[in-house]
């Protein structure tokens, strides 16, 4: 049978970007390690799978998603574009009803793209210990042997009871035993989690599932019918741009939203859980990820250029130098466009600033500097009155569209790389150091017929300077 493995990147849940909490979700990012949590997500159980993974994503993150795909060998992969967030259960049904279109059943791996698992070999161990149970038509959950009372995970309790379950830790040595849930419990204060970790009944809630693509719609119309419906009206009204399918706005809207665990797994009987102990932490917080990561003799962590002097305890993510001198606690996230500095045990505190930011109308709360596009990317630098200044990056062998504008002009400098430009009737190429001037009203277009990522600085000018400021002539994204 097929094991078809579903990621769920649709940017949903908590964002560990320091401002631009909707711009940016954190399974796009290289937070431990070189690739980013959606690559990893992918590679740790790619081994396993018979098919493409089936990626639910959000619409303003759908070229990014591709790309970093892309860059792991992952072509062709349907990508579904949540028009609006409904949580995960219509949008594991979505990926269910895109898995059974074939005609035939497939095994789905449900994973949340940006949780960390640092045993990826007793990861797919446990899939394969749990695939009998899937297969026979249970909905199996993969629960965390809990290492300490942790407040910001669910929790699930075993049915088989305590002194059976608290050898769950020395059975999954074993490759583990799928178990029946006997109940789902939320989020839990500090006395109550502590008491379920001295109970040994109870497991973190992973969120990662395995189940049969027909068995989870089958219970979720038992359960949630309006569910059901919405996304079956929401796919079959999908429209398909290459890889990209797009789920009815309209249709998808109308449905309820629920999370997977409230809409079916807190209802059916055919709930099982899996104890695994794979080294695992869905990193909620930069806290969380100083955690996750390697630490120095002062238990200081971080990613880029850091230094620390006389600091202890501190988690950097730097884009440039940071230097730490005499601090303690500290998380410092360094970017393109915000700084944020908090004390580690208040950091989750950073949604009183986006609050803030949002009342104030600032973009900061709702973009990220950096914009994907099918064809690349461009990078915002500088602006003010009259004039901006990007830094575009074009893919081997992309191309933007033929445009033309009406309020601006164009230089652009070639940085790296090679440049095909038309401009009007002219076709030309420029290499590094070499530059061009698009008049307003020019019709033109650029491409990268190299093989390297072809980077240029383009200094617009012009009394507007916004992207609508665009006539499309001939594009081959479908864009109008």
């Amino acid at each position: 049978m097929i094991l078809q493995p579903v990621l769920l990147s649709g940017g949903s849940g908590t964002r560990l970007w320091p401002l631009s909490r909707e711009a940016y979700p954190k399974q796009f990012l290289a937070l431990v390690g070189e690739r980013t949590m959606l690559q990893e997500t992918w590679l740790r159980v790619a081994p396993l799978a018979t098919a493409p993974p089936i990626v639910v994503a959000n619409e303003e993150h759908r070229f990014l998603a591709a790309e970093q795909l892309r860059l792991v060998g992952v072509e062709g992969a349907p990508i579904l574009l949540e028009p609006v967030g409904r949580n995960t259960a219509p949008a594991i049904a979505a990926a269910a009803m895109q898995a059974l279109a074939g005609g035939d059943d497939a095994l789905l791996l449900v994973l949340p793209s940006d949780h960390v698992v640092r045993d990826a070999d007793a990861f797919r161990a446990a899939v394969a210990t749990a695939r009998a149970a899937a297969e026979g038509g249970a909905l199996v959950i993969f629960g965390i042997v809990p290492e300490s009372a942790e407040t910001g995970f669910g929790y699930i309790q075993i049915e088989a009871g305590h002194a059976e379950a608290g050898q769950a830790k020395t059975e999954q040595a074993d490759a583990g035993t799928v178990r029946r849930v006997r109940r789902f419990v939320e989020k839990p204060d500090a006395a109550t989690a502590s008491g379920y970790v001295d109970d040994g009944g109870y497991l973190w809630n992973s969120g990662m599932f395995l189940f049969l693509a027909s068995r989870y719609l089958e219970e979720l119309q038992r359960y949630r019918p309006g569910i059901v419906d919405a996304v079956r009206a929401a796919t079959d009204a999908a429209t398909r741009d290459g890889d990209f399918v797009r789920l009815d706005r309209d249709a998808f809207a109308a449905g309820p939203s629920d999370s997977i665990d409230y809409a079916v797994m807190e209802r059916t009987d055919r709930a099982m859980v899996l104890p695994v102990d794979i080294g695992w932490n869905d990193v909620g917080s930069w806290s969380a990820l100083w955690q996750v990561s390697g630490r120095d003799a002062d238990g200081n962590a971080g990613h880029g250029e850091v230094i620390a002097v006389d600091s202890r305890d501190n988690y950097a993510y730097a884009r440039t130098l940071v230097a730490l001198v005499g601090v303690e606690g500290l998380v410092v996230v360094e970017t393109d466009d915000a700084i944020l500095v908090a004390r580690k045990d208040r950091v989750q505190e950073v949604k009183d600033v986006v609050a803030r930011l949002k009342a104030g109308d600032r973009s900061h709360a709702v973009l990220h500097r950096e914009v994907h596009r099918p064809w690349g990317s461009y990078d915002s630098i500088d602006a003010a009155d009259g004039f901006q200044v990007k830094r575009i990056k074009v893919k081997p062998g992309a191309r933007l569209s033929l445009q033309s504008h009406r309020h601006r002009a164009e230089h652009w400098i070639v940085v790296r790389g090679t440049a095909r430009v038309t401009r009007d009737n002219d076709v030309f190429e420029l290499h590094a150091n070499q530059s061009t001037y698009i008049p307003l009203g020019a019709r033109h277009r650029l491409e990268n017929p190299g093989v390297d990522m072809l980077e240029l600085i383009e200094v617009q000018s012009g009394d507007y300077l916004g992207e609508d400021d665009i006539v499309r002539y001939e594009d081959v994204y479908g864009r109008a």
